[in-house]
């Protein structure tokens, strides 16, 4: 890449990235690798267009993919050294799912940062959730490439550690329902389901409410965002009723 091509492609970006330096707290040592993972593929498609050369970020964002994943596989493996490969899997998998990973990038206020075409250089295109997700992911694959896995593991492991916390006390890494039908299966002839009781809130707000039945009888009661999760939330309650406490978990 050029000097005149740099000027034009990235103009006046200096004080811009180094605030968002400061705010991920790692300094690069070649701007370029920030540069290209802020780079949106309808940024490097406009430049084409102009007779400029750029890359997008959608390599970094395979890179940091799986960076990721590596860094959040590590920390859930030493953290909970009791739970088992399912639930050590859902916990990675919800750590790192794109909902969550573009929360981290809006955390950072990556959006103000991205190098966007104008087609997508919006206030809806700053925000959207998959150039965010991929914008982060891009990023942790560029710090990995500038300085090693260390640099990168101090950037996103907060986010892991904040996101795997919550979900651990929120109980959403168990599967409550297979745990109960294991345990009614246990006796031949008993029947569990789960029946809804409530709905109410507005469309992109609801509520549900569902009850765990065994043999009609009420044994656990949940409610959540949605009918899946109300489900497990009943089936939670219904452990204790054989005796097992998910009450508070660590």
């Amino acid at each position: 890449m050029s000097g005149k091509s740099h000027e034009e492609l990235y103009k006046d970006d200096g004080e811009r990235l180094e605030a968002f330096e400061v705010r991920i707290g790692y300094r690069f040592k070649n701007k370029d690798l920030l540069r290209t993972a802020l780079t949106h593929s309808s940024y490097q498609n406009e430049m084409k267009s102009r007779g400029l050369s750029c890359h997008c970020n959608e390599r970094l964002e395979f890179l940091g993919d799986s960076v990721i994943s590596l860094i959040t596989a590590h920390y859930i493996y030493d953290r909970y050294p009791d739970e088992n490969e399912g639930d050590l899997s859902k916990l990675r998998s919800l750590a790192v799912r794109d909902i969550a990973l573009s929360q981290y990038a809006r955390d950072l206020e990556m959006g103000r940062c991205l190098y966007l075409g104008k087609g997508e250089d919006n206030p809806d295109g700053r925000d959207r959730k998959s150039t965010l997700e991929n914008a982060f992911e891009a990023l942790i694959g560029a710090i990995y490439l500038d300085s090693g896995l260390e640099s990168a593991e101090k950037v996103v492991l907060p986010f892991i550690e904040q996101k795997v916390s919550a979900t651990v006390k929120k109980g959403e890494n168990r599967d409550y329902k297979t745990i109960l039908q294991q345990i009614v299966q246990m006796d031949h002839g008993e029947r569990l389901e789960y029946v809804p009781v409530a709905e109410y809130g507005p469309d992109h707000c609801k509520v549900f409410e569902v009850e765990a039945q065994l043999n009609s009888n009420v044994i656990g009661r949940g409610k959540g965002s949605s009918k899946r999760m109300a489900e497990q939330q009943a089936a939670k309650m219904a452990l204790g009723y054989f005796g097992l406490d998910y009450g508070e978990e660590q």
